[in-house]
């Protein structure tokens, strides 16, 4: 359920964002409102704010004034009055690259990432001297998990103002999940002298210290971070490095409690976009839904054979199961050969889901589609792939990895009959514990995550929907279990090159080198670079937390367990 920005305002792609975890205040135009303008200079900007707002409840407004109040209500979370305060002071002031920045801000707490990104990019092209839309620039792509554009773009913002100590904090956060210790160290370093509170900074040493298995340094870093103001947002992300520090030094129930207190703190920040409404259904209710549509259509003896598309790969692979499955580590295994083009959870079906995917589920008859539109569809999925990749997948291995597009699988294959379906598979319980443990980008379904019992249900309808996919049209598909695969990697790579109808090369095996030469953009980043092990069986320290929703994964531990 992917969401977009819908309003009739044109902001002539001009829009920067701030943070407002680790923002300046707004640079706004002049006024002549001395009161507001001391308290600007003397850096109160609460204050500041505090008096515009008095200023508009008197009917006096001027694009500093609505910044002012707008900054007010963003502080306190409420996006939607702060956007149509900025709205209104762009009407006053066009083209004003502070009060754009301030709506940039606001885009991004909605999380419309895509749109902020274009505008951000607008902003940079008309100020390229604007530190902080570069600064923004990178935290928005940092949420779009691109890695490479995020750091140059925290370069940029240094590069014009070498004090901003959150730009230093990221680059040091990226550098330890990467695993370069010696560039988090330094990074932190810089950032921790301008700021000894910076977060990113204490988040790049605490991971270090996970890392290296020193609980004790990590909870020791974190502790002190608690006590200071903190942005939601910064607070989870600090909660969870606890729980994971704890986890380090073998005390699981404090660990769940502070991994609790961290989906808990998510829920806060994101209740007003994300919990479910008449309006807007969960996501599990969304599976649910088009599972029924899918049991009501019944089985189908065989699908209509695909047009061939101009610049189509070879070989067509969707690499699905569930988040924390193990679908990262087997996308970095395939891509490890020559010839294989592997993408990692991109935006791949945007498009389709626009045309044949409704916010609750509904879909049209799909077995009815005018083959012109299939076409079509066809058509711009090959020219996405193809600008994501950023080359040409013709004639080669396309890996699609999404572990969520199991849910679309009655219009993939409607679509793509002749695509081969790999589905990972993992003991539930470590998925439904790791999936809590984890800081995902905010969204449907990391408000799933956000409760364990809505997480095992959520599971568990997903599960069955794939199930019923597989029993009811006749797709090619292929389970992998992540048990097997750590333990027996030679035959069980093997056996699913042979499903996709590509050769075994010893390359498989150098995952870990292909994941740091590619870069990992998933909640799995740490992890597969480290290479092959067992991370199975974590659950069973957390047994009693986890005995509620046992009933509910019942069929699927007799299914996947890998044993008690």
């Amino acid at each position: 359920m992917a969401m977009c920005l819908r309003n009739d305002t044109d902001y002539g792609g001009l829009m920067s964002k701030r943070n407002t975890q680790n923002r300046r205040p707004p640079i706004a135009p002049r006024s002549q409102r001395s009161q507001i303008d001391q308290a600007l200079a003397a850096g109160d900007v609460v204050n500041a704010a505090r008096l515009a707002e008095r200023e508009l409840a008197a009917g006096r407004a001027d694009p500093l004034v609505l910044n002012l109040a707008a900054w007010r209500k963003e502080e306190a979370g409420d996006f939607a009055a702060a956007h149509a305060l900025l709205r209104q002071a762009l009407t006053l002031s066009p083209g004003d690259v502070a009060i754009l920045g301030s709506i940039g801000a606001v885009l991004r707490k909605q999380g419309f990432l895509e749109d902020a990104l274009a505008v951000l990019d607008g902003v940079v092209a008309a100020e390229p001297r604007h530190s902080a839309a570069w600064l923004e620039r990178g935290y928005v792509l940092d949420a779009l998990r691109n890695d490479a554009a995020a750091t140059d773009s925290y370069h940029h913002a240094l590069a014009l103002d070498p004090t901003l100590s959150p730009a230093l904090g990221k680059l040091s956060d990226a550098a330890a999940r990467r695993g370069d210790a010696g560039s988090a160290q330094s990074y932190a370093q810089r950032a921790l002298a301008l700021n000894p509170h910076e977060p990113s900074a204490i988040f790049a040493l605490a991971l270090l210290a996970v890392e290296a298995r020193d609980g004790a340094r990590a909870e020791a870093l974190l502790r002190p971070l608690l006590e200071t103001p903190l942005a939601l947002d910064d607070r989870t992300r600090t909660l969870t490095l606890l729980g994971d520090a704890l986890d380090r030094l073998d005390r699981p129930a404090e660990a769940f409690d502070a991994y609790g207190a961290a989906q808990a703190t998510f829920r806060e920040a994101y209740r007003e976009q994300l919990a479910p409404a008449v309006d807007r259904p969960s996501h599990r209710s969304f599976i649910d839904a088009i599972r029924a549509q899918v049991a009501a259509t019944g089985s189908i003896a065989a699908l209509p054979a695909d047009e061939r598309v101009a610049g189509a790969a070879a070989t067509h692979v969707f690499l699905l199961g569930y988040p924390r499955s193990g679908t990262t580590l087997i996308e970095n295994v395939l891509a490890s050969a020559t010839d294989v083009v592997a993408l990692e959870e991109r935006d791949t079906l945007v498009d389709i889901d626009a045309a044949l995917l409704a916010n609750d589920g509904t879909m049209p008859d799909l077995d009815t589609l005018d083959p012109a539109l299939l076409l079509d569809l066809r058509t711009r999925y090959w020219a996405r792939v193809a600008a994501l990749a950023e080359t040409s997948v013709a004639g080669k291995v396309l890996v699609d990895m999404n572990p969520f597009n199991g849910i679309k699988l009655p219009i993939l294959a409607r679509l793509f009959p002749q695509a081969r379906f790999v589905v990972m598979r993992r003991d539930p319980r470590d998925v439904v514990l790791s999936c809590f443990r984890v800081n995902f980008t905010p969204g449907a379904g990391a408000w799933a995550f956000s409760d364990l019992e809505e997480t095992a249900r959520h599971y568990d309808s997903l599960m069955r929907l794939i199930d019923l996919v597989r029993e009811t049209l006749p797709i090619a598909t292929h389970d992998v279990r992540y048990d097997r695969l750590v333990g027996e990697f030679g035959p069980t790579v093997r056996a699913l090159a042979e499903f996709i109808g590509i050769a075994w090369t010893e390359d498989f095996a150098a995952f870990a080198s292909t994941a740091r030469n590619r870069g990992v953009r998933t909640a799995s980043e740490t992890q597969v670079r480290k290479g092959l092990y067992n991370g199975g069986g974590q659950w069973r320290r957390y047994a009693d937390q986890l005995g509620p929703v046992l009933p509910i994964l019942a069929p699927w531990i007799e299914r996947f367990g890998s044993g008690d």
